[in-house]
Order: C-alpha cells, then sequence, then structure tokens
C-alpha cells in the first residue's frame, strides 16, 4: 500500500531473482527476520533504520552476500557503522513518495564524515534552494527540491496542497514542468554529494527560539547510554510548549535525567535542552516501519522541580 513495496515487487523480477514475501510478525521481529534471510539466502534486503535496528538487536551477525538498502528515515552513523561490517553492501536511499520511489542513493563504503545521501539517479533533478527559490552555494543549507520522471501528478482530490507543493519550475521554459518541495533542509558538500539535515517542519519555536529537533536527537544519540531518542515539542496545555525527549536506553544502560541534561548543556542552549525526558522499552512502529511520534506517551511533569515522573 506504499511506495517502496514497487520496488520491492518489481526490481526482483525485471533482475531475475526471486521475491521472499514474509508476515507481518517476522518484519517486526528480528529473530524471526534473521531466520527468513538464512531460509531464503536473501541477496538484498530493503528496510527503514528502526527495522535494522530490530534485526541487529536480536544478535544477527551478518550475511557476506547480502545488499543492505536502508531508506525511510535518516541513517545514523552509528547504525551505518554496525551494518558496514554485517554484508556485502549497504546503500543510503532518499526520495519522498511524492517522487517515488527513490530519488537519490548513496554506497556507503567508509564513514569519515556524515551519512551522505548521494547524488540523484536517472532522469532525477535536485535543486537545493533558499526562500526565493534561488540556488544556494555549496555548503549553505537550503530546501531540498526534486524534479523529473518521478514526480507524481500530486495529491488526490487536495488541490490547494498539489499547487503549494507541486511548483512551476524556476529552471524550465515549459509552464506545465514542476518540481516538488520536499520540506527536507539539505546542502551540497563540494564533490556534489548531498547531505540531508532534517525536516523543515521538525523546526519549531518556543519561547521565540527556532529549535531544531534533529540537531537535539543528534546529540542524544552520540551518548553511549542512548540507543534511540526521538524529540518532539508538546502542548498538553493550550499555550505552554516545551520539548520532550523519548529515551530507549542502550542494553545494560541507566538513564539519568540529570545526567543527560548537563550532557546536552555541554553541546547546546539551554533553550534547546528538553524540559521532560521519558524512558521507554521501545519506539513504536507505523506500519510502514517508521517511528511513531503520534504513540509518544505524554509525560508526567512536576512543575516545580521540572523533571519526569517515570
Amino acid at each position: 500500500s506504499f511506495d517502496i513495496a514497487g520496488l520491492e515487487l518489481f526490481l526482483p523480477i525485471i533482475s531475475g531473482a526471486t521475491i521472499a514475501l514474509v508476515d507481518k510478525e517476522t518484519g517486526y521481529d528480528g529473530v524471526l527476520m534473521q531466520q527468513a534471510i538464512d531460509h531464503y539466502g536473501a541477496t538484498v534486503l530493503q528496510a527503514t533504520p528502526a527495522s535494522w535496528r530490530i534485526l541487529l538487536e536480536s544478535g544477527w551477525k551478518g550475511s557476506p552476500r547480502l545488499k543492505a538498502l536502508c531508506g525511510g528515515e535518516a541513517l545514523p552513523q552509528e547504525l551505518a557503522a554496525q551494518l558496514l561490517g554485517r554484508c556485502k553492501e549497504l546503500w543510503n536511499m532518499y526520495g519522498p513518495t511524492e517522487t517515488t520511489i527513490w530519488s537519490t542513493v548513496r554506497r556507503i563504503d567508509k564513514l569519515d564524515g556524515p551519512v551522505l545521501i548521494g547524488r540523484p539517479i536517472a532522469n532525477t533533478t535536485i535543486y537545493i534552494l533558499d526562500n526565493k527559490l534561488q540556488p544556494v552555494p555549496v555548503g549553505i543549507p537550503g530546501e531540498l527540491h526534486i524534479g523529473g520522471d518521478g514526480l507524481a501528478r500530486g495529491y488526490l482530490n487536495r488541490p490547494e496542497l498539489t499547487e503549494e507543493k507541486f511548483i512551476p519550475s524556476p529552471f524550465s521554459d515549459d509552464p506545465e514542468t514542476r518540481i516538488y518541495k520536499t520540506g527536507d533542509l539539505a546542502r551540497y558538500h563540494a564533490e556534489g554529494q548531498i547531505e540531508c539535515l532534517g525536516r523543515l517542519d521538525h523546526q519549531v519555536k518556543i519561547r521565540g527560539f527556532r529549535i531544531e529537533l534533529g540537531e537535539i536527537e543528534t546529540r542524544l544519540s552520540e551518548n553511549e547510554a542512548v540507543s534511540k531518542s526521538v524529540v518532539i515539542a508538546r502542548e498538553d496545555t493550550p499555550g505552554d510548549k516545551y520539548l520532550a525527549a523519548y529515551i530507549v536506553p542502550d542494553a545494560g544502560q541507566k538513564i539519568s535525567v540529570q545526567q543527560l541534561r548537563k550532557y546536552l548543556q555541554g553541546f547546546l542552549p539551554d533553550y534547546m535542552v528538553p524540559s521532560a525526558f521519558i524512558t521507554l522499552d521501545k519506539l513504536l512502529l507505523t506500519p510502514t516501519g517508521k517511528i511513531d511520534r503520534r504513540a509518544l506517551p505524554v509525560p508526567e511533569i512536576s512543575m516545580q522541580a521540572n523533571q519526569v515522573s517515570f
């Protein structure tokens, strides 16, 4: 029911390979997934970062014949490092549903910097533009726009949203040519590779400060006690907006709110340090394998101590 299924179903067929279909239970169980990989002798597996983590956390040792495709969400550097040592090839894939299926790809063979999303695939064009739709210089962040044959026609029965997101291309003489505004912040590296910096709509404003949630999540993921993290802006009481961080501890680690807060204060200004820290056994996923932000629980916060009640 979603775009990536198109690649997963048709790529094996046109390549002369065999499709192995597994049930939902297998997709959410790392041990069953391991067994399926071994049983079918899988050579290609495409999954979201969350699904790859489920596999790794089950003790998967890897497969020397497996080509690993990772997409749907940002590929963290530490996860890429774990996968590199366990598979034949690792590919980072990028592309919104509106530009079905992938728009850029990059083979990850070494980690000497951020995990990049690569270059556009054939018949696809990428533009990184400022708010006046002008190209930004190398190294300067801008909104990533996509053109080419992969563009959808628009949103079904939503003409206003289609007009907002599928805009006339300022780089074409054809008035019917469109490019898609992804809402993703990105920048070019000197060699033409693209780095995705997170969602523009994950940028929030609290007490007058503009905050990039992805930057907080990145810092949390670098803490050795943290396995996974998600940061959101909550407004459980009208007019009272605050940051909440949801943490899954690394195996055998204990999370201290005070230590995490002090850790973040070493990197971030005070207004970017979450008010609430909530530890969870796991992060719930949507049916497509992405983190279900809507399922995150409401924190119980002591307003006087500004601490989380676990």
